[in-house]
């Protein structure tokens, strides 16, 4: 049963978020703030967290950034903030995907259920299936069935949404793919994000497996176009 952890500040919003996950059988916990939420966070290590962005204390940017130093649970942001610049800024803290307030809770269900899924599908690709096993390239190594990353001897974290990407890049390598068809194929045909949510993960992905990110070998832009993976 998938635990997930809902950060709140709105004792309103969290009881509706606890009633309405719990009613779909997930096993929610709650806090008000940033600190007792990393708090709970470390110690049931959740499938999923839910933080709100403006709180008193720590806010939720910075508990995402401190998140992401430990964790690869995927991060859904809650924000009264419609600005491009706060929703991206949120992005290449770690989160994986936000909301705006007001939202239906019907939308949120099913953003939680859908990270819950791709990450589920990733550490359950079979081995030998079409595009499955593992996949290597130089010094990088992708294990969709440990749901592993190692570039060299060092195994490195992604979160599902990066290991998605890269499983998604890797398996169709000297392809190229717009920003708008990796966000079809990779967040899924519902998902109403923009195309910078792709270069910001993009971003990431060459800071973990490039040995020289502003300078990268596999993860090449194609001007004009969008990216693709070389080997």
């Amino acid at each position: 049963m998938a635990k997930i952890v809902v950060v709140e500040d709105d004792s309103t919003l969290s009881e509706l978020l606890k009633y309405n996950l719990g009613k779909e059988g997930f096993v929610v916990f709650t806090a008000a703030d940033g600190n007792r939420g990393l708090e709970i966070i470390r110690r049931e290590k959740p499938d999923v967290v839910i933080t709100d962005v403006m709180m008193p204390g720590m806010d939720g940017f910075e508990l995402t950034r401190l998140l992401r130093r430990e964790s690869t649970a995927p991060i859904l942001l809650l924000t009264a903030r419609s600005e491009e610049i706060d929703r991206v800024l949120g992005l290449e803290l770690g989160a994986d995907d936000y909301l705006t307030k007001p939202f239906s809770m019907r939308e949120l269900l099913a953003r939680v259920k859908g990270m819950l899924r791709r990450g589920e599908l990733a550490r359950n690709q079979p081995l030998g299936g079409a595009g499955a096993g593992v996949l290597t390239s130089g010094n990088i190594t992708l294990d969709p069935v440990r749901h592993v990353l190692t570039v060299g001897e060092k195994i490195v974290d992604l979160t599902p949404r990066e290991f998605d990407l890269l499983f998604f890049l890797m398996t169709n390598r000297g392809q190229v793919f717009s920003r708008d068809s990796l966000l079809d194929r990779v967040w899924g045909y519902d998902y109403p994000g923009e195309t910078r949510t792709v270069d910001v993960h993009i971003r990431w992905l060459r800071q973990k497996v490039e040995a020289d990110p502003s300078n990268p070998a596999h993860l090449v832009t194609v001007r004009g176009v969008g990216y693709k993976f070389e080997e």
